[in-house]
């Protein structure tokens, strides 16, 4: 399933992010970089040891972030770690950097000229961040980057499950109903 928004621009894909062959996939990583469960787990299974060796390299990256590195074997020639916080009610700033994980990874698209990139939603699953909110502020930061100099032409939001792509088609059909951006 794949339904587009904004002149084609976002979509919603409901399937296994590992699968995409985009110019880039973003991770939903935790602040090591070094896998851990979930899309993270999936994205390091499926790219193999080299995506470990080289994110061993990078050091970390600190929540609200991210870091780039190749896709080795994934059909995504890029991988793009986001460091996603995890929810602790809602008052230690995780709205923002959940935002700064959508803004600082379209900037590193724009960086490395990636014209189509697939966000997961990030910090939903273990790290709790309830999905509607995170979807909004993803859209949100999605539909504001999309004007900024060399940013990508197509970006997807791809949803494991139904609850999470019924959620982001929500999101996406009132901010294009309303003309949100």
């Amino acid at each position: 399933m794949e339904r587009t928004f904004f002149g084609g621009r976002i979509a919603v894909h409901e399937g296994d992010i590992t699968r995409l062959g985009l110019d880039a996939i973003v991770n939903a990583a935790n602040r090591s970089l070094l896998g851990g469960g979930g899309v993270d787990g999936a994205i390091h299974r499926a790219a193999g040891p080299g995506l470990l060796e080289e994110c061993r390299r990078l050091g970390g990256c600190e929540t609200g972030s991210a870091r780039i590195t190749l896709g080795h074997r994934l059909p995504a020639r890029h991988v793009i770690h986001a460091v996603g916080p995890v929810w602790r009610g809602g008052g230690e700033g995780e709205d923002e950097l959940l935002a700064g994980c959508y803004r600082t990874a379209l900037g590193i698209c724009a960086a490395h000229g990636l014209r189509a990139v697939a966000f997961p939603a990030i910090s939903t699953g273990i790290y709790g961040f309830p999905l509607r909110r995170a979807a909004e502020i993803a859209v949100r930061e999605v539909r504001a980057g999309l004007g900024a100099p060399g940013a990508p032409q197509r970006v997807v939001f791809c949803c494991l499950g139904e609850e999470a792509a019924r959620t982001y088609l929500e999101v996406l059909e009132r901010a294009e109903r309303e003309g949100a951006g």
